[in-house]
């Protein structure tokens, strides 16, 4: 049943070892550089909740109301709601959150879609991890996931630099494993659960590697230790700083120092070719809300671009509607890519309605390899008031309100006020420490660019290229190769 926001802080509010800036938190929901995040994402629990937006968010199964994230995807209105749901809740906490709850799930249908290679290693993984999506559904938690690794030396195996690098299995015991290393990630000091996996081939060379593991951990389990990286929130005044003062979502080092998980939430251990098909096919699902939230992000930059272009009378210039005309055209692409990845989506191994790979696979490399360009390119637009104008206890002081009045009004609809809010928003969102943060975590998030575009590569249909062109050259079939040229003659 879905969880009200108060359920969630208390959930969280359980002695978890949390550390940020060099001290121990005792409770999170009230530290000032976490209570904005956590205060989000219990509006989000709250919004299920809510006359006004209940059916947005939640659907009813046997009389009973859960959240639409994380709802099976089996039809393609499934995918439509979730994506009414994410774009509801961008418009209330007004900004752009990636840990919303809704995309590590995703990760674990990946793992659903794989239960025969799990039945092959012990037939208790693929329960557990049917249980858990089903267990998911019932309890709401906030789920995350925990992917990124320290780096170590990657030029050496893990067995080859310290050993705790990387996590991995140390001892079984009856009651379960014994886990040893440590993950960042997003949101895990806030969260209840993650769903912890091995990095991109990096598991070791043996078949039956200890750092060939899937599990779930819980966040406030005996040697879990969260670390957090210093937070934008109170650094300065909410009125000059919107949105690092109210949606900076905390990344954490998640320590794991001989942590006890529990066989039922074991989902897949020393087994390589469990780590191979999640890494390979680990945002079969989640990659569809990541881009829909950059595309979310896309249509904050343009309203701030427009917006600044307005009051100041240049939108009719030429050379103004061409750089807005290319950031419609990113933002336009990213949403092209969402409605044709559903519009063209097939049923899984498993039963569930799995995006267009080539085509979701494509719109991220799209959305995030043109995001730098389009953050300059709206820069332009702004112009250098965004890194030059006063703060707001500035324009608020008896003494120099005057003047900034006089220097920021420009006409009866644009006074002094609004355009040093939109200016705000702006500085925010393109030019500030937060900016800086999003746009690296955009680019790194869910994978580094090239594995982005090995995902594009493994998921592309080569064969349409390749056929057109056999034919226009009138090529003869021997280049196919002795395999493909005996089955065109069987066929």
């Amino acid at each position: 049943m879905i969880r009200t926001g108060e359920d969630y802080r208390k959930s969280i509010n359980d002695g978890r070892d949390v550390w940020i800036n060099g001290a121990r938190v005792d409770d999170p929901c009230s530290h000032p550089q976490l209570k904005p995040i956590i205060d989000v994402r219990a509006r989000i629990y709250d919004m299920q909740h809510a006359a006004e937006t209940q059916e947005a968010m939640t659907y009813e199964d046997a009389g009973e109301r859960f959240a639409i994230g994380l709802r099976l995807p089996y039809v393609q209105q499934d995918w439509q709601d979730k994506r009414d749901a994410v774009d509801l809740v961008t418009r209330d906490i007004g900004g752009v959150v990636t840990r919303m709850g809704d995309e590590t799930i995703g990760e674990m249908w990946s793992l659903w879609d794989g239960k025969d290679i799990l039945n092959e290693i012990d037939p208790r993984f693929a329960k557990n991890i049917e249980r858990h999506i089903r267990q998911a559904i019932k309890a709401d938690p906030f789920h995350v996931s925990a992917n990124t690794d320290p780096k170590g030396d990657r030029s050496k195996a893990p067995q080859d630099q310290d050993p705790d690098m990387l996590v991995h299995v140390v001892k079984e015991t009856d009651a379960g494993i014994v886990i040893r290393g440590a993950k960042y990630e997003t949101a895990a000091a806030y969260s209840n659960q993650a769903f912890l996996k091995p990095t991109i081939a990096n598991w070791g060379n043996s078949e039956l590697s200890d750092y060939a593991l899937g599990c779930i951990v819980k966040m406030d389990a005996p040697g879990v230790k969260h670390i957090c990286r210093s937070g934008f929130a109170g650094r300065a005044p909410a009125e000059d700083y919107p949105l690092s003062n109210r949606v900076d979502e905390i990344d954490t080092l998640m320590i794991l120092d001989d942590v006890l998980v529990p066989w039922e939430d074991v989902l897949f251990y020393q087994h390589t070719k469990a780590a191979s098909f999640i890494r390979a096919t680990l945002h079969r699902y989640s990659a569809f809300p990541f881009v829909q939230r950059t595309l979310s992000y896309a249509d904050m930059i343009i309203g701030a671009a427009l917006w600044n272009v307005r009051q100041t009378g240049l939108e009719k210039q030429q050379a103004v509607q061409e750089k807005l005309s290319e950031l419609a055209v990113w933002r336009e692409g990213i949403d092209a890519f969402l409605t044709a990845a559903i519009a063209t989506a097939q049923k899984s191994p498993n039963g569930l309605l799995m995006p267009n790979q080539s085509m979701l696979m494509s719109g991220r490399v799209h959305a995030l390899s043109n995001l730098p360009r389009m953050m300059h390119m709206a820069r332009e637009l702004c112009g250098g008031q965004i890194c030059v104008t006063p703060d707001a206890a500035s324009f608020a002081h008896p003494e120099t309100k005057p003047w900034l009045e006089k220097f920021y009004t420009i006409n009866d609809d644009w006074i002094a006020e609004d355009r040093r809010k939109l200016l705000g928003l702006a500085r925010d969102l393109l030019n500030s420490d937060y900016a800086g943060h999003r746009l690296t975590f955009q680019l790194f998030a869910q994978s580094p660019p090239f594995a982005q575009l090995a995902a594009v590569y493994r998921n592309f249909d080569w064969s349409g290229p390749l056929d057109l062109a056999h034919g226009a050259a009138k090529l003869s079939d021997n280049v196919w190769g002795a395999q493909k040229v005996k089955t065109l003659r069987q066929g």
